[in-house]
């Protein structure tokens, strides 16, 4: 994907207010007729998601490689929460970000997924957590995060009971959220190629996938569920060729 492509996509992500991945007015859904094996067809904008380099995969057969520390630069940026239908999404002012291959992504929102999206090793998680960056051209890096059902998470109580209930709606937190807070003490992650998980399947998308998974509590989990409706996590696709790394 050019990176022209990836930039423009990124300046509608932004510019409609958090709708996570959204793209123009078309109609999609995780289930029926406009679910994911649909969503290839519904308009061209979404040809992507018939592509060869699709998000999410079951993370297995690893190959070892040397791969660098995140540099991982984040300050108490969050300041809004979104339910926009498909996601409950944290937007973030600017001033934080991570450096992978020598270029600096700045984070832009983050948002989550139950059950998650990606699998390891076939294993599917209560939740999965996505910190979406993008550098100076409009490239993406994503940052996922999984939570085991266990503990209640400490900082979602922080950020759960200002969830906005309608779809559309925002609501401005109080104080600025930290999501470094909500990552492991561990930063040791695999790494593939990928692409966005919704409409448009945009493909180039660098991913992050960190090894340790964290702890919500099932009412954590079954509150967001609960206001989701359904299951918002796409089926893993077919990894092809891609190298997965660790």
């Amino acid at each position: 994907m050019k990176t022209f492509s990836l930039s423009v996509l990124l300046v509608g992500v932004l510019l409609t207010s958090g709708a996570a991945y959204a793209a123009g007015t078309t109609h999609w859904t995780y289930s029926g007729e406009e679910g994911p094996e649909s969503w290839a067809r519904l308009t061209p904008e979404f040809g992507a998601c018939a592509g060869r380099n699709q998000s999410p995969i079951n993370l297995a057969g690893f190959i070892e490689a040397d791969l660098k520390p995140i540099k991982i630069s984040y300050r108490a940026g969050g300041n809004e929460i979104l339910n926009n239908g498909h996601t409950v999404q944290v937007n973030y002012v600017a001033g934080s970000n991570i450096s992978v291959d020598g270029i600096q992504f700045d984070l832009k929102q983050f948002h989550f997924h139950a059950p998650s999206e990606n699998h390891i090793n076939g294993k599917s998680y209560a939740m999965e957590a996505h910190l979406v960056h993008a550098d100076k051209d409009g490239n993406l890096a994503v940052v996922a995060l999984m939570f085991k059902e266990g503990d209640e998470n400490k900082e979602l109580t922080k950020i759960w009971p200002l969830i906005p209930k309608n779809a559309g709606e925002k609501t401005a937190l109080p104080s600025p959220f930290s999501v470094a807070q909500l990552l492991p003490s561990s930063r040791h992650y695999y790494r593939f190629n990928g692409s966005l998980t919704t409409p448009p399947c945009t493909e180039g998308v660098r991913w992050l996938v960190m090894k340790k998974p964290v702890s919500a509590s099932k009412k954590q989990v079954e509150a967001f569920s609960h206001l989701m409706r359904h299951p918002n996590n796409r089926p893993v696709q077919p990894v092809n060729a891609r190298p997965v790394l660790q």
